[in-house]
C-alpha cells in the first residue's frame, strides 16, 4: 500500500465522519410534518453545478447564484449548504482523480493538509458571523473569484509548466496559499479556480490540479461542514439536493464525458457571479440600513 492508498483510506474516514455527523444533524434539524427530500429544483442545481465542477469550472459560485435568484437558501445559510451539500460529490470526485492524475504524494498531501487546517479556522469563523457580515464577505468573495475567473480565461497567468512535485520554497509557497484557499471556501469562494492558477504559477503539469484542488475539497469540507452542522448554519433540504444530483454528475462527467469546450460557459459563469456579487452587496447595503425589529421580521421570513 503507497502513500497514495493510504490518503484514499483517509478520505474513506472522513467520508465516514462526514456522513455521522449528517445523519445526527439532519434528525436535529427534522420538523415533525414537514418532509426534507429534496425537489427536483435542489436536485437539478446539484447535478448541473457539480457535472461542470468536475470538468474545473467549480460549483461554489454557480450554486450560489442558483440559490439567490429563486431564493432556494436564506443567504446566512448559504456557505454553510454549500458545504455540507458539496462535500460527497466533491468527494467522489478526489477518489477518481487521485487515482487516475499522477502527482507527488508529499506535495499532495502538503497542499491538503494545509488547506484543511484553514478550513477548520475558517469554518469557525463564518459559523458564528450575522447575515449582513456573510453577505458583505461572499459578495467580496465573489468578486474576488470573478477576477480570478477572468485572469484564467484572458491567458493573463502562465499556462503551467511539467512539475509533477514541488520542494524548498515552492512548496511551502503551495501549503501557505493553500491553507488561505483552504479558510476563504468556508465563506463560499471555491478553491477549484486559484488552487489551479496556484498549481500554473508554480509551473507544475496543468492536470496535476485535478487531484490537488479536488483532494484539498474532499478533505477540508467534512471538518467545515461539522463546525456548520454543529451551528445549524446550514439548509438540509438543499444540502441533500445538492448531493442527490451531485454524485450521479460527477461519475458521468468523470467517466463518460471526461472533457467539453468550456470557453463560452466560462464567460457565461463570470456573468452570473458578477451579478449574484452584486446583489449581494446590495442586499448586505440594505441590512445595514435596516432597524433591528425589520431585521429579524426579515430573517424569519
Amino acid at each position: 500500500m503507497d502513500s497514495k492508498d493510504l490518503l484514499l483510506l483517509a478520505l474513506a474516514a472522513f467520508a465516514v465522519f462526514y456522513i455521522v455527523r449528517l445523519i445526527a444533524a439532519a434528525r436535529a434539524e427534522a420538523t415533525p410534518g414537514r418532509s426534507e427530500a429534496p425537489d427536483v429544483a435542489r436536485t437539478a442545481t446539484g447535478f448541473f453545478t457539480n457535472f461542470f465542477d468536475t470538468l474545473g469550472i467549480g460549483s461554489f459560485a454557480t450554486t450560489t447564484a442558483i440559490f439567490r435568484q429563486w431564493k432556494m437558501v436564506p443567504d446566512e445559510q448559504i456557505p454553510g449548504t454549500l458545504n455540507v451539500g458539496h462535500t460527497l460529490p466533491t468527494i467522489v470526485q478526489a477518489f477518481i482523480f487521485t487515482k487516475l492524475v499522477p502527482v507527488d504524494a508529499l506535495t499532495l498531501i502538503a497542499m491538503i493538509g494545509a488547506a484543511v487546517a484553514g478550513s477548520f479556522l475558517g469554518a469557525g469563523v463564518v459559523s458564528a458571523w450575522s447575515r449582513r457580515r456573510i453577505q458583505l464577505g461572499m459578495g467580496l468573495a465573489l468578486l474576488a473569484a470573478v477576477l480570478i475567473m477572468l485572469l484564467a480565461q484572458l491567458h493573463l497567468v502562465p499556462a503551467g509548466g511539467d512539475l509533477l512535485a514541488l520542494s524548498g520554497p515552492k512548496l511551502a509557497i503551495a501549503v501557505l496559499v493553500n491553507m488561505l484557499l483552504g479558510a476563504l471556501m468556508t465563506l463560499g469562494i471555491g478553491l477549484y479556480a486559484p488552487c489551479m492558477i496556484l498549481v500554473y504559477l508554480l509551473g507544475m503539469d496543468e492536470h496535476a490540479a485535478f487531484p490537488i484542488m479536488m483532494g484539498s475539497c474532499a478533505f477540508l469540507m467534512p471538518i467545515a461542514s461539522a463546525r456548520f452542522m454543529l451551528a445549524r448554519r446550514f439548509d438540509l433540504r438543499a444540502s441533500l439536493g445538492l448531493m442527490a444530483g451531485g454524485i450521479p454528475a460527477v461519475i458521468i462527467a468523470a467517466f463518460l464525458v471526461k472533457s467539453l469546450n468550456l470557453y463560452w460557459i466560462r464567460w457565461l459563469v463570470i456573468v452570473v457571479v458578477i451579478y449574484t456579487a452584486v446583489g449581494m452587496l446590495r442586499a448586505a447595503r440594505r441590512e445595514h440600513g435596516l432597524p433591528a425589529a425589520a431585521k429579524g421580521a426579515e430573517a424569519a421570513g
